[in-house]
Formats: structure tokens, C-alpha cells, sequence
């Protein structure tokens, strides 16, 4: 199957969190998912409390937007996160 690479940067609209290498990916429904890994990665290792005004922007090789992803609507259990388990996002 075929890849194409996208780029998922996260910003609030001031500061910017860039994707400087991108990933390979196949499907439109993987991109959606790696942009919420890339929001709760965010999330769990950043330093902020407050995400919500927050999104992971997605483009591709030649620089079109994709899709955006709210951080909002990445949902994770913080009880296991905080714990050492695996995450669980919906």
C-alpha cells in the first residue's frame, strides 16, 4: 500500500509545536489516529495545563491542509497515564 507524508504540527495559534520530518502514512483513517497519539504524547509530556485551545494540523507532502484535530477531542484516562500504563484514548 502506498504512503504518503504528513506533517502534524500543534498550535494554539500563537505558539507552535512543528513537525519538522513528518510521517509516512497510508490512509486518511491512520492519519486521524496518529494526529491523536501526537496530541496526547503532547498532552502527557508538555509542560501546560491548560490544552484546550490547542489542535494538531495536518498537511501534506506539498503543504495542503489535511485535517485538524482539537486536542479537546482526544480523550485519555490521566489516572493510567499518570500510573506508568498504557493510555487509553477514545
Amino acid at each position: 500500500m502506498p504512503t504518503r507524508l504528513y506533517r502534524f504540527h500543534c498550535t494554539d495559534g500563537h505558539d507552535l509545536v512543528a513537525d519538522l520530518r513528518g510521517r509516512r502514512v497510508p490512509t486518511l483513517a491512520l492519519v486521524r489516529l496518529h494526529a491523536e497519539r501526537v496530541a496526547l504524547d503532547l498532552m502527557l509530556h508538555g509542560t501546560r495545563l491548560d490544552w484546550s485551545a490547542w489542535h494538531v494540523e495536518v498537511y501534506d507532502a506539498d503543504g495542503r491542509s489535511v485535517m485538524t484535530k482539537a486536542f479537546t477531542d482526544v480523550r485519555y484516562d490521566r489516572r493510567v497515564a499518570q500510573g506508568g500504563g498504557d493510555a487509553s484514548w477514545r
